[in-house]
């Protein structure tokens, strides 16, 4: 028993003999960081500005929070001077360097000392040099970073961070006044109409996910929206918005297809942009709204598409599906025609046929719907076949060196016809579609009939022509006859 006491007591004497010396080695380098001298305490400007009141203690203390102040950088690598005199005669001489307050051009200088990347790409930008031609900066570093208390972007308190960063760029581009300077034409609502947009309202509620002004054109590298260069030309928007909306991982957790890039590359509005360049095709904010983006409503959808087009958009609004449709909530263009992988329309999609939309919703042959659909199918088939029999009608009697061009002229009106029936399928009215498309079955016959007609009259004069012929040689070889035999009889 005592020889386990006197282990016991051993053990324990050691255990306080390390603990001590570990608080000691503690202690030691505790008063070693507290004597150790920070960099900005060998900066005098700083020093000095902190001891002073108002807007002259104002900027030290705003230096604080600041990341260059973390840094370790002196005021001087911004002002000038010499920042280890706290002789001011020294510390602010311009034989030194001294420029007190930085202005203009000599702010980006200043700034591209350790930012020349930065720099270089704000001059070529929407804000830089190149936008004026005038060597003037429309919108500097400390516009948007600011002054003294600038942070880290991924800071929240950072100007161009998250929420904060529509607000910085509204300060400016809400400003009627100042922007009437640059670019009176540019509008100044952009900020309001961020706040209603999906967007917006997800941002003011602290989601930093969504997208903000940066996002969408760019931060140092902006440019002028009519630059083919811009994030948000036609022929790019599409590409950008695809940067979040097309990565499934980062849009998991707003349940949403990420699909809709692909789609709309094979839609016809995509070829239109994308392939052929056609900038007045829709891409995504033609629909969706820019500014103000937001998914459009079921019961708005017919008034988007509308836009574009308008003939339709009015048929479909005083068709009985207009009801149908908002009584069942459906969105009205999008059931038939989809949304971003718009195809090309084809006869093939009306009727009961296996490619037809008609069925989606008519699956019943008693159903008045799907026999309206399916005497259109019937109808608009039997006028595709008359005029491909009337055109060959028509190409016939013209190989045959046959005159039908009034019947060719008036063979050509079909084609209006045809684009006028298929949108006239929009107002679901049987009545308005026979009405229509009947004016195709009488161009189609009369050219038919002329071009039989005209084949007909090649060959019966063709025929006259071979009975006159035999005529006329018989008529000849009698007279030759006649003749040999008067010449005997002298």
């Amino acid at each position: 028993m005592n020889c386990n006491k006197i282990i016991l007591n051993n053990s324990i004497n050691k255990i306080v003999i390390i603990l001590g010396i570990v608080l000691l080695i503690k202690v030691l380098t505790l008063n070693s960081l507290i004597s150790q001298e920070t960099p900005q305490s060998k900066d005098q400007c700083y020093n000095c500005h902190l001891q002073l009141d108002g807007k002259f203690k104002a900027p030290a203390d705003m230096f604080k929070v600041d990341v260059h102040f973390h840094k370790g950088i002196f005021c001087s690598a911004c002002h000038g001077g010499d920042a280890s005199s706290d002789d001011m005669d020294k510390s602010m001489s311009k034989e030194k360097g001294f420029i007190g307050i930085p202005k203009g051009s000599q702010i980006l200088k200043i700034c591209s000392k350790c930012h020349s990347n930065e720099y270089n790409t704000l001059l070529s930008s929407a804000h830089g040099e190149s936008s004026t031609g005038k060597g003037i900066i429309i919108s500097s570093c400390i516009v948007c970073h600011g002054i003294h208390n600038i942070v880290p972007v991924k800071s929240p308190s950072s100007k161009v961070n998250g929420a904060n960063i529509v607000n910085t760029c509204g300060s400016c581009h809400s400003n009627a006044a100042y922007m009437k300077s640059y670019d009176p034409g540019l509008a100044i609502d952009q900020l309001d109409k961020y706040k209603t947009s999906i967007h917006g309202q997800r941002i003011f509620k602290g989601d930093s996910k969504v997208a903000n002004c940066a996002s969408c054109h760019g931060n140092h590298d902006i440019k002028h929206v009519k630059d083919p260069k811009s994030r948000v030309y036609p022929t790019n928007i599409p590409q950008t918005c695809n940067k979040c909306h097309g990565d499934a991982n980062y849009m998991k957790e707003y349940n949403i297809p990420t699909d809709q890039y692909e789609k709309y590359k094979t839609s016809v509005h995509g070829i239109a942009l994308l392939e052929k360049g056609d900038n007045s095709a829709p891409s995504c904010n033609r629909c969706h709204g820019d500014h103000g983006a937001s998914p459009p409503d079921v019961n708005s959808v017919t008034k988007v598409c509308g836009v574009c087009h308008a003939l339709n958009a009015q048929m479909f609004s005083d068709s009985p599906h207009k009801d149908a449709f908002e009584q069942k909530n459906l969105g009205e263009c999008t059931v038939c025609h989809s949304n971003h992988g718009i195809v090309h329309p084809t006869d093939d999609m009306l009727g009961t046929g296996k490619r037809s939309v008609c069925i989606k919703c008519h699956t019943q042959p008693q159903d008045r719907g799907y026999q309206t659909a399916s005497v259109m199918e019937s109808m608009i088939d039997s006028l595709n076949r008359d005029v491909d029999i009337a055109g060959n009608a028509i190409q016939n009697a013209e190989q045959k060196g046959m005159d039908v061009s009034d019947a060719k002229f008036s063979y050509n009106d079909i084609k209006k016809v045809l684009i006028t029936t298929r949108n006239i399928v929009h107002y679901s009215d049987l009545n308005k579609f026979k009405e229509s498309i009947n004016e195709g079955f009488k161009i189609t016959n009369k050219a038919k009939i002329t071009g039989e007609e005209a084949v007909k009259d090649y060959y019966f004069r063709r025929y006259g022509l071979g009975v006159s012929t035999i005529l006329i040689t018989i008529l000849i070889l009698a007279l030759y006859f006649k003749l040999r035999k008067t010449e005997k009889k002298q």
